[in-house]
Order: structure tokens, then C-alpha cells, then sequence
């Protein structure tokens, strides 16, 4: 058997239970977005809903089981960064939130995406995700469905938002934290290629 069939074999291939969670997160992207802009409010906070527990279940199901591949180490984030951009697009339209928490948000990303071409030039590998980013995405993926809920009327609501902002604060805290971390990570990998590079020339 080679390598990549034992890798196959052992890690469940591309139809795993992850992947296959991440792919449905994905799927539920357009179905938000409908239902927020339409105010189909119930069924948005369900599928914000499902998209946080999903995102926790892939990945501890991937962890647990040894599950984990190259597809998978793309689908979560893209999944995490789509919902996250949907979530603050439909809120922002709704005006439950402001536009300027939303240009913060984009700003992290942009600035992750800066890095890219460093990263290429220097031929490194992508750093892992580190749990400060995990935790920034836990947060804020369970502050939109929590500031959705508080826009219902009743003492759920009442409860629900400040919570919700609370959240929405700490991961936006935390995802500049991450950010920042990703860059000392890259930095480090680019000084570590210079040296490999100046020994191989010397």
C-alpha cells in the first residue's frame, strides 16, 4: 500500500464526518444570508446556530479520530471567514450592529492577507491556526446568533444581547490578538528561511 492510500485509509479520505460538516456549514452560508435580509429571523439564528456547532464538532471529531486533512485545514477556516463575513454583512444591513465593528473585522483580514505574499516569496508553509484565533472565532461565532436573539422582544431577548456583546468583544479582541501572533509567527519563519538560505550560499 503507499503512502497516500495508508494516509487515505487512516484518516477517512475526503468524505469524512469533518469534511462532510464543514461542507454543510458552507452550504448554510446563502441560506443565512436569505433569511436575515428577508428578516426570516427564527431561521437565520438556527442556521447560525447549527454553524457553531458544527464548527466545534468538526474539529473535535477530526482531532479525536485522527481525521484530519488538507481539505479539512482549508474548508473550517473558509467556512469560519465566510459565516463570520455573511453574519456581519446581514447584521449590519439590519443595523444590529455598526459598520465600523465590521470594517475592524475586515481590517484583521486584510491585514492576514498582506502576509501572503511574504509567505510565498519565502516558499514557508501556512502557520498553524493557534488557539487565541480559535477561541477569537468561538466568540464571535456565538455572539451573532446570541445579538440576533436579542433583537427578539421578551426577557430572552433582554438577556441575550448584552451577552452577545460581550462575546462580540472579546473575539474582536482576540482576533487582532491572533493576527498579531500570526505575524511574529511569520516573522520567525522568514528569519529561520534566511539563515537556511545564507548557509546554503556561504
Amino acid at each position: 500500500m503507499s503512502s497516500a492510500q495508508g494516509d487515505g485509509g487512516r484518516r477517512g479520505g475526503v468524505w469524512n464526518v469533518p469534511n462532510v460538516l464543514s461542507m454543510l456549514r458552507l452550504a448554510g452560508v446563502p441560506i443565512f444570508l436569505w433569511a436575515i435580509l428577508t428578516h426570516h429571523d427564527l431561521l437565520a439564528l438556527l442556521v447560525l446556530m447549527g454553524s457553531g456547532v458544527t464548527d466545534y464538532l468538526d474539529g473535535k471529531i477530526a482531532r479525536h479520530y485522527g481525521l484530519i486533512t488538507k481539505l479539512g485545514q482549508y474548508l473550517d477556516p473558509i467556512a469560519d471567514r465566510l459565516y463570520i463575513a455573511s453574519t456581519l454583512f446581514g447584521l449590519a444591513w439590519r443595523e444590529i450592529i455598526p459598520w465600523w465593528l465590521v470594517l475592524a473585522l475586515l481590517a484583521r483580514d486584510a491585514f492576514i492577507l498582506a502576509m501572503y505574499p511574504t509567505v510565498r516569496a519565502y516558499k514557508l508553509p501556512v502557520p498553524p491556526v493557534h488557539y487565541i484565533g480559535k477561541a477569537a472565532t468561538f466568540n464571535l461565532l456565538y455572539a451573532f446568533p446570541l445579538l440576533l436573539l436579542g433583537q427578539f422582544s421578551g426577557w430572552l431577548g433582554a438577556v441575550a444581547l448584552p451577552v452577545g456583546w460581550a462575546f462580540a468583544w472579546w473575539g474582536t479582541g482576540l482576533y487582532w490578538l491572533g493576527a498579531i501572533l500570526y505575524a511574529w509567527q511569520v516573522g520567525v519563519m522568514v528569519s529561520r528561511r534566511r539563515r537556511q538560505w545564507q548557509a546554503v550560499q556561504a
